[in-house]
């Protein structure tokens, strides 16, 4: 049978500066959705990587007085070390600079140029080098870019995207697509947006050279976003339209963004695609921002987040769950040490390691450090197993929508009950009183430890490996499929070892 396809993206990162909390945060949802979908059976692919053109990179490199393809080979270094920092799983990693991705861009705009949608001019307008992105006289905000970012007058010589002829079609497109962006509230902006009125979208430059060519021009170089958008298909091998990757994963495609960049890809990006008779994406969802102890994040105030600082101060795994439970997937947040560490000592090691920690200890001190053999289950015994069994059903409805905060929420449900069962059978005193009893109470308790950490591997997959080999589950017998099978009475076990540590 065939397994069903899954692709899943960050948006490239734009090299001019170290990797932070945002890069991170972005890398990790993906990176729970893409080990969950596998888990599940699907053929994932999984993609993340680096924008390395544009103005404002080349302004970057003159100003450190490096040559400019040293500067964002230093850069996207750093980026690609987030993989093994955060204990990703991604599957390729793209540059734009490279010369496939090049291939791929200049084949896009051939295409769209073909079909009669890209023409010349000169653009005179106001344009944001730290956005890489043209605003209306409409749009500035205090002589400012509504991001804030400074606008500086540009007057070139342009090719032009007949953006305007595509609003009626993109509306119609929304209208047929629901699901197309989430949350809710950014599409309802990205309507908005263009119902107010598209213009057409100077796609080149000419006043500077680092970036694509055009094709058959010794002048143009691509606007940087059309460049960049088109890594999420020349990862696949466009514009051979019969690659193995292109023909298994495109459209099927989620792309995860920030909420900044939300215009590009909702607006742009499958305008673009219907220009060049390409199917546009089948999802794309904006996450928030994240503050840092309630003030907003900024190289000025100094307060930017390392994720390699996160990483060495709370650990990985509790990085990772942070990130996945704190806020609402899509909704901004509040980065915070006193709310990390109260996620990693009450979720993780209170909640879920001191379940399975109090449970293997007590099997290796009392039943041979071995699997017990449980006799007849009675309907708490099942309760609890059939509800923690329930959970996989709920989890993919959330996975499926990307709310990765109730995801944990589900499966640490299951944790609850199984720290209530605990209290409540109390194997402590069945020792004494029913030692047959307490087998299978035990027996119970670690069935569902297995199966909680089996779900719950693609947010914590380091803690979780940790516990499944104090199971003695081999690695091959991990996925969701295997869920349903059990634990064989009488295996030996490894002397169990906690899995989260407290933070002090």
């Amino acid at each position: 049978m065939t397994r069903p396809s899954y692709y899943i993206t960050t948006p490239i990162y734009y090299v001019n500066d170290a990797p932070h909390i945002g890069h991170a945060y972005t890398s990790v949802a993906a990176d729970i959705l893409a080990r969950f979908q596998r888990l599940d059976g699907y053929e994932v692919f999984f993609l993340t990587g680096t924008d390395e053109h544009g103005q404002k990179i080349e302004r970057s490199a003159s100003k450190a007085g490096v040559p400019t393809q040293d500067f964002v080979d230093g850069f996207a270094r750093s980026f690609e070390a987030l993989s093994s920092l955060l204990n990703l799983t991604n599957d390729m990693f793209i540059r734009t600079t490279s010369p496939d991705h090049h291939k791929a861009a200049q084949a896009l705009w051939t295409r769209i140029e073909e079909r009669g949608h890209i023409y010349e001019g000169s653009y005179a307008g106001w344009y944001a080098v730290r956005d890489e992105a043209f605003y209306g006289e409409k749009e500035l905000v205090g002589g400012k870019a509504p991001t804030g970012a400074d606008v500086e007058w540009v007057e070139e010589a342009s090719f032009f995207f007949d953006l305007s002829k595509w609003q009626d079609k993109l509306l119609a497109f929304y209208e047929e697509n629901p699901d197309f962006m989430g949350p809710s509230s950014r599409r309802n902006e990205v309507i908005s947006f263009v119902k107010s009125g598209l213009r057409d979208l100077s796609i080149s430059r000419s006043t500077f050279g680092w970036g694509v060519r055009v094709p058959g021009s010794q002048t143009h170089i691509m606007y940087v976003w059309m460049d960049a958008l088109t890594n999420y298909i020349s990862a696949l091998g466009f514009p051979d339209e019969k690659a193995p990757l292109f023909t298994r994963h495109w459209p099927n495609v989620v792309h995860l963004v920030g909420k900044d960049i939300l215009r590009f890809h909702a607006v742009y990006w499958p305008a673009f695609l219907m220009a060049a008779d390409l199917e546009p994406p089948k999802r794309l969802f904006a996450h928030g921002w994240w503050t840092n102890e309630g003030q907003k994040i900024s190289k000025s105030l100094g307060n930017t987040i390392d994720p390699a600082h996160l990483v060495e101060t709370y650990g990985v795994d509790q990085v990772r769950y942070f990130f996945a439970r704190e806020i609402p997937f899509g909704s901004d947040g509040d980065f915070s040490d006193a709310a990390m560490r109260r996620r990693a000592n009450s979720d993780l090691a209170n909640d879920f390691g001191n379940l399975a920690q109090r449970v293997l200890s007590f099997v290796a001190k009392n039943g041979g450090g071995v699997v017990p053999t449980p006799g007849a289950f009675l309907d708490e015994d099942k309760a609890l197993l059939a509800e923690v069994s329930s959970l996989l059903d709920k989890a993919r409805d959330h996975v499926k929508v990307q709310a990765l905060s109730h995801l944990c929420e589900t499966l640490w449900h299951g944790v609850g009950l199984a720290n209530r069962y605990v209290d409540v059978q109390a194997p402590w005193q069945l020792k004494k009183t029913d030692p047959a009893r307490m087998e299978t109470v035990l027996y119970t308790l670690m069935e569902v430890i297995r199966r909680l950490a089996i779900l719950i591997q693609p947010i914590t997959p380091a803690a979780c490996a940790k516990m499944l080999d104090q199971l003695a589950i081999a690695p091959h017998k991990r996925t969701f499929a295997d869920l349903e099978t059990s634990l064989v009475p009488g295996t030996t076990l490894p002397t169990p070892e906690g899995v989260f540590p407290r933070l002090a």
